[in-house]
């Protein structure tokens, strides 16, 4: 028997329904909006892993064609690999979730969403967090919920939640959050150059527009939910953590203030060595316990450093951003290439420009088109110093790519004014805290170097949250100890206006709006020094492109001349590009775009396009050529396509008893456009082309 709880939801009704479906599951429920269906599935496995120390959830998002009404593509017909959306959806609702588990629960969860049906108006992946909240609270994993995902635009000065598409398209933000009943839990989006105040602003409308779905979750769980599994966290035994204490602390201590991140690590290692090996031979069989105990101590007098010492690992004040250099003009055959160094942290990104050939065909559940711009993020393992194999992009770097490109996509000049598909690509050489900001930082660099027009620089910065009770600190620049041990990685970037792009993850139940307004102001403060430091390598885009880059021009005809250019089967465009060696695309508008490394080729095919397309100027002279003698005058063809008749009583002063005695076919003349009537006839004078010239 089926449960089903509605609520009203920004003038729509959300319903979660469980009890009908997979049946099976620890917990499962369809979640609908408007036309769009997602089941979310939540299972755990009947017994803990062991030896392990960290919790093994799984989420995976899944996007079915037929929920829309259409077949795959490709050979076999079938849904095959994630696509982008779906990984990154399956982020943010992993995201959320994982600190509301209990610490020490090693049971495997393996959530997943499937869409089953998508309604263009009402967007799936809100629908997902949702039902994966519901799908745990009425299951018997233990889980700290419920919380909810919202999706908040802004549209004329309001504020308005999960927008239709068509109101999407003229929205200045696109913010998903995600929280509990008391609060925020996870932020993502974009803005187009907005204050941190509107951000705030938004953020907390968004908070409090989930109460209602937290409503009805808890409703669902008190009326069908089922008893939680017995867990008790794992007792820890008072004894070996004393003696993990007594013989670590002080190791710990002195490691933990060595500046170096790779000096620093294997100090630590090293602590944690001689940790094991002088406590095994009394704890047998327990090196796991001893060095997850040797893991919290580390975390405790890291975090009591910031706390009680009022300091942090390198000396560095809490808003103090690392020493920054930045270089241009990096690799010599790239269109634009950067070198970006924070601290430890070091960037190498290159943009290439290509034509509308290179962009990337997008065939998803919820959209079609193309995109023409790309910003790409590697994580090679030599960048922290280990050994792996080289794999395809993972969630994590799909995600960082992605966070950095919408933080730079608000400043690139629109496709009318530069024509190119742009993709970066980020090689992350070195990491020791926020590798995705210093890649935002970098591919604005690039940008510049390439000569790209961007509208004003963009730059990026992390910032860490340590709280204990009701104090609290926030560190900015952070480093990846300081991420590690941390209860917030917050990234904002933005330029020296407003934000442009932003995630927020929280490691503890919440934060408050106080620490979010703080947060913002801090991350404005060091933003905005980043930009001062970048302005000291390259303070705007070049004048010119690189030499290497493809050359793309412009130009607009009327859309009855489109025929004229492309010629029968095609033969005028290609013989345009047979002479000049330019690649030519036209539209159904009239606009012909022409693309070649070669900036002489775009000229000559400019040059031949416009003759074919160029239109008679009543009054003006041009050269001609006789194509054909009529008793009653001669046609000259003035340019491609175009002739005029030149009638006898025009050819010549005085009298003319026949046009051959004048003209014949094939020679060049001079002649004047005297009228252009209604059917686009031209009158054409010889006569006055002769006085003319030699007046």
């Amino acid at each position: 028997m089926s449960t089903k709880y509605e609520s009203d939801w920004g003038g729509r009704t959300i319903s979660i329904e469980t009890g009908k479906i997979a049946k099976q599951t620890s917990g499962a429920v369809t979640v609908q909006y408007g036309d769009s269906v997602v089941l979310v599935t939540a299972v755990a496995s009947k017994e803990p892993r062991e030896k392990i120390s960290f919790f093994p959830l799984t989420v995976d998002y899944q996007e079915m064609t037929y929920a829309a009404g259409k077949i795959p593509g490709g050979f076999f017909k079938r849904e095959g690999r994630p696509n982008e959306r779906e990984v990154l959806t399956s982020r943010f609702i992993d995201r959320p979730l994982r600190p509301l588990f209990p610490d020490g629960f090693t049971h495997d969860v393996q959530i997943i969403a499937t869409v089953l049906s998508a309604d263009p108006e009402n967007n799936p992946d809100i629908l997902a967090i949702i039902g994966a909240s519901a799908a745990l609270e009425i299951s018997d994993i233990p889980f700290k919920g419920p919380i909810a995902g919202v999706r908040v635009a802004k549209i004329d000065d309001q504020f308005i939640i999960n927008p239709s598409y068509e109101q999407f398209s003229q929205s200045t933000l696109d913010i998903i959050i995600a929280g509990s009943k008391e609060a925020v839990v996870m932020v993502e989006g974009e803005a187009d150059i907005l204050s941190e105040e509107v951000i705030s602003d938004a953020i907390t409308f968004g908070h409090q527009s989930l109460m209602p779905i937290i409503q009805i979750q808890e409703e669902l769980k008190a009326s069908v939910g089922k008893p939680k599994m017995n867990f008790s966290p794992p007792v820890t035994d008072e004894a070996l953590q004393q003696d993990v204490i007594q013989v670590a602390a002080e190791k710990i201590s002195r490691a933990i203030r060595i500046p170096e991140k790779l000096e620093r690590y294997e100090a630590l290692r090293q602590a944690g060595k001689a940790t094991i090996e002088e406590l095994l031979p009394r704890y047998e069989d327990r090196e796991t316990e001893i060095h997850t105990l040797f893991d919290n101590l580390e975390k405790k007098i890291i975090r009591e450093l910031i706390t009680k010492d009022k300091t942090r690992i390198g000396g560095r004040n809490f808003d103090e951003i690392r020493e920054i250099s930045c270089e241009t003009g990096t690799l010599p055959r790239t269109h634009g290439s950067a070198l970006f160094t924070r601290g430890e942290t070091q960037v190498l990104a290159s943009t290439t420009l290509g034509t509308s050939a290179d962009e990337q065909r997008i065939d998803s559940v919820m959209h079609n088109g193309s995109k023409s711009f790309m910003l790409h993020y590697n994580f090679p393992p030599f960048s922290v110093g280990e050994v792996k194999f080289l794999r395809s992009p993972g969630r994590r770097e799909i995600g960082h790519g992605n966070l950095a490109e919408r933080a730079l996509a608000k400043v690139l000049p629109a496709n009318s004014e530069f024509p190119y598909t742009i993709r970066i690509v980020s090689e992350v050489l070195e990491s020791n805290g926020s590798s995705s900001m210093a890649t935002v930082c970098g591919s604005i660099l690039s940008l510049m170097d390439a000569g790209v027009p961007i509208k004003t620089p963009v730059a990026g910065i992390a910032l860490g949250l340590i709280k204990e009770g009701d104090e609290f600190t926030i560190l900015s620049d952070i480093l990846g100890d300081e991420d590690h041990i941390g209860d917030m990685d917050f990234k904002v970037a933005g330029t020296r206006e407003g934000i442009t792009a932003f995630q927020m993850d929280i490691k503890i139940t919440g934060i408050t709006t106080e620490i979010l307004k703080k947060a913002l102001t801090q991350a404005r403060e060091g933003r905005l020094f980043i930009l001062d430091k970048m302005a000291e390598t390259i303070k705007e885009p070049r004048s010119s492109l690189s030499a290497w880059a493809p050359r793309i021009a412009s130009i607009q005809v009327r859309t009855d001349k489109i025929g004229d250019v492309i010629g029968p089967g095609g033969k005028i465009i290609k013989h345009i590009v047979e002479q000049t060696g330019a690649k030519i695309e036209i539209d159904d508008a009239g606009k012909v775009n022409i693309f070649s490394s070669s900036a002489e080729s775009v000229e000559k095919a400019i040059e031949m396009v416009r003759n074919i397309t160029q239109e008679a100027e009543i009054n003006k002279i041009y050269r001609g050529t006789v194509k054909r003698i009529m008793d009653f005058g001669a046609f000259v063809e003035i340019f491609p396509g175009t002739d005029g008749l030149v009638h006898i009583s025009q050819l010549a002063e005085g009298r003319v008893q026949n046009v051959r005695d004048i003209l014949k076919e094939g020679d060049e003349v001079m002649v004047k456009v005297l009228e252009i009537d209604k059917q686009g006839k031209i009158k054409l004078s010889r006569k006055e082309a002769l006085d003319q010239s030699s007046s």
